[in-house]
């Protein structure tokens, strides 16, 4: 393990990012983990902050908040991988949308950096069950979705994470484009019948269409995200992931981690407790 590469992890508090920093710092491995609140800070809003979070580092995991979809992201995007080239980074993993148009697009910004790179797509994370908005739908028993009866092939993010800092530490993925999935396809009726099983919760999924979506998520999150995650929800859910890929095999060597199994062990560890 070499300490001549110190990893950058932007969105160190969030799903994916939280946990790469936790497995760079498992490993031994020098790290820098940057967020809103970190010291120093990182802001996607605030391209002053990015100079600061890169000086010493040699790689960089990134993650875009709010979503690659976001209009701003692609320039946004192109401006931080010239930034990270000028600060001597040699190499850059980026989370990307899988069936986002306009994540391909910031995609194609990491590829033409002149910079080595990865890129892992996902799509709908298991944790988003247990981690963040779903987790208070599931408690009040109904999932919620403008998705119809598609299915998706729910990707763990201790998987994508695994792959993540792979890439980050292993030159042999560099150039490669891992798209993540599961192992199976299922409805969000199917994850819902499965968490209610596990957690002993009355769960269910109700398809919604987008503006009923759009409405319940105004109040919560404002118009601007409200607007980008019902025309996202429009996109992703047309079918384009209704199939699985081979990104975990290909990359770890083994297969992904299964839906049933994230459920059982959440469930074990009281994630979905009612408090008294």
């Amino acid at each position: 393990m070499t300490t001549q590469n110190p990893v950058l992890v932007i969105g160190a508090t969030g799903k994916t990012g939280a946990r790469v920093a936790a497995r760079l710092a498992a490993l031994g491995h020098p790290h820098r983990g940057v967020s809103r609140r970190s010291e120093p800070a990182f802001d996607w809003e605030k391209p002053e902050t990015w100079a600061p979070a890169l000086e010493g580092m040699k790689s960089a995991y990134i993650t875009y908040v709010p979503d690659l979809a976001a209009p701003e992201a692609q320039e946004n995007i192109r401006r931080f991988a010239e930034a990270a080239k000028s600060a001597g980074l040699k190499k850059l993993v980026l989370l990307s949308g899988r069936g986002e148009h306009g994540a391909e697009v910031s995609e194609d910004r990491i590829r033409q950096s002149g910079l080595d790179f990865t890129i892992v797509r996902a799509s709908w994370f298991n944790q988003n069950f247990d981690e963040g908005f779903f987790h208070s739908s599931i408690l009040d028993g109904v999932i919620a979705l403008p998705a119809a009866k598609r299915v998706e092939p729910f990707i763990d993010v201790e998987d994508i994470a695994e792959v993540a800092v792979a890439a980050l530490l292993d030159d042999k993925h560099n150039g490669e484009t891992y798209e993540v999935t599961g192992p199976r396809l299922l409805t969000f009726a199917d994850a819902a019948a499965e968490i209610a099983a596990a957690s002993g919760l009355p769960v269910s999924y109700v398809p919604i269409d987008g503006a009923t979506f759009h409405a319940a998520l105004l109040p919560a999150v404002g118009p601007e995200i409200a607007d980008l995650m019902t025309n996202l929800c429009a996109e992703v859910f047309d079918g384009r992931n209704e199939r699985l890929s081979d990104g975990v095999q290909r990359a770890l060597g083994r297969p992904p981690r299964d839906f049933s199994d994230y459920v059982k062990a959440a469930a074990a560890r009281g994630a979905w407790r009612k408090a008294a």
